[in-house]
């Protein structure tokens, strides 16, 4: 079966397109471990409260809105984190952990969604809450760093049954 000259013309369009679509697609995520691991760095440190970490992490023009509706720039986040109220004891101490990590990448910019998980141990009675947040990274003279961020509280269990 000959493929007459109308049927090469829609085929050669249509490969065109596709070729042309594809490079507007998310990346494979190739810098996936990478983002990975300051993630991982990232909530070890907060956990400590890890101004290093923290000045790492984001950028100087980051936007952060955080899970109570409350907008802050890295000024308002390095301010919090190297002058904390101190702790009180019966606020226990707090793990921070990632799961379900997302990554989508597109060239020098990263999509980085996650569950947030807060296990907080006070007097030998865990607490856990669940956040979903999202993350977009740049990556600036070779470092990834956040330049946005969106925190959502998730429900106890309970609560979302209702």
């Amino acid at each position: 079966m000959k493929v007459g000259e109308p049927m090469k013309r829609i085929l050669l369009s249509t490969f065109t397109l596709l070729l042309v679509a594809s490079t507007f697609a998310a990346e494979t995520s190739p810098d996936a471990p990478e983002l990975t691991k300051l993630l991982h760095e990232f909530l070890a440190g907060a956990g400590r409260n890890d101004a290093a970490m923290h000045d790492r992490f984001w950028a100087e023009d980051v936007i952060y809105t955080s899970a109570l509706g409350v907008r802050r720039g890295k000024t308002e986040i390095m301010a919090n984190v190297r002058s904390p109220e101190p702790p009180k004891p019966e606020d226990g101490t707090t793990v921070y952990t990632a799961e379900d990590i997302r990554i989508q990448q597109y060239g020098e910019t990263a999509i980085v969604a996650f569950r947030l998980v807060a296990t907080t141990d006070k007097a030998g009675t865990k607490e856990i809450a669940n956040y979903l947040n999202t993350g977009t990274f740049l990556k600036r003279a070779d470092k990834w760093q956040v330049v946005g961020w969106q925190a959502t509280k998730l429900p106890p269990p309970e609560e979302a049954k209702k």
